[in-house]
């Protein structure tokens, strides 16, 4: 599966923006789907997870109350909406497919990547 990322920008702090992670292919809907962002010097981090059917949701600690993931397999896509965001939320945020056992949380337990998306927080 192919994954196109979108959405970020520059935001102050605070405020909102929704990723959207488009995939191609026709098996998106047999996949776990998750985020993940990289912030500048840092090492990639896990942020949110949904299930194949998008039963299941996992988050990051960090992102907890925040940040919603959510899926629609009718249009092969999946949504990282973020909301009170924070400075150190800034990061290049990655999209991810994989099919291991769920929530997977490390890069590993995901197979196929997108490009990435900016998201800078001003304070």
């Amino acid at each position: 599966v192919q994954l196109q990322a979108s959405g970020g920008g520059l935001v102050q702090a605070g405020g909102s923006l929704r990723l959207s992670c488009a995939a191609s292919g026709r098996t998106f809907s047999s996949y776990d789907m998750g985020w993940f962002r990289q912030a500048p010097g840092k090492e990639r981090e896990f942020v949110a997870a949904i299930s194949w059917s998008g039963g299941l949701t996992y988050y990051a600690d960090s992102v907890k109350g925040r940040f919603t993931i959510s899926r629609d397999n009718a249009k092969n896509t999946v949504y990282l909406q973020m909301n009170s965001l924070k400075p150190e939320d800034t990061a290049v945020y990655y999209c991810a497919a994989g099919q291991g056992r769920f929530p997977g949380r490390t890069e590993a337990d995901f197979g196929s990547w997108g490009q990435g998306t900016q998201v800078t927080v001003s304070s």
